[in-house]
């Protein structure tokens, strides 16, 4: 049975925005400064875990139309499949390679591939850390 907190819900709807943001800026930062894949997936997962604190855990999960065990999977195959690609071309496992965008209004951009192996991380992460909390909630989902 759980209490209806209307403060925790109303204020985990901000923060899970806050978080979620927090966790995208430590995913974008990760290639050049401390974070990346791994702690941003962290952050991530703390928002779900949120949501699941404060909201029924069957109500999120209907409203959320994503199956976690499957993200798991997808994040691993991302995250194989860039560590593999560089063989193909004749290159070291998890090379990475490098480019300079020139945008009118940013400027120049830095794009790299460890970013895609970065987000493979992230959403192997965010589906490992979200599947486990389910499972310890009891949620057959």
């Amino acid at each position: 049975m759980k209490e209806n907190d209307i403060v925790l819900e109303t204020i985990s709807k901000v923060a899970v925005f806050i978080i979620l943001t927090f966790g995208a800026y430590i995913f974008l930062a990760g290639h050049d400064n401390p974070g990346g894949g791994f702690i941003g997936g962290l952050v991530f997962s703390s928002a779900f875990i949120l949501m699941f604190l404060a909201f029924d855990v069957q109500k999120v999960v209907r409203s959320l139309p994503i199956d976690f065990r499957a993200v798991t999977i997808s994040g691993c195959l991302l995250s194989i499949a860039t560590a593999v690609t560089p063989i193909f071309f004749g290159h070291p496992l998890l090379s990475h390679e490098d480019v300079y965008v020139t945008l009118p209004l940013l400027e120049k951009i830095h794009l790299s591939s460890v970013t895609i192996f970065e987000f493979g991380i992230l959403l192997t992460v965010v589906g490992a850390v979200t599947t486990i909390m389910l499972a310890i909630s009891g949620d057959k989902s």
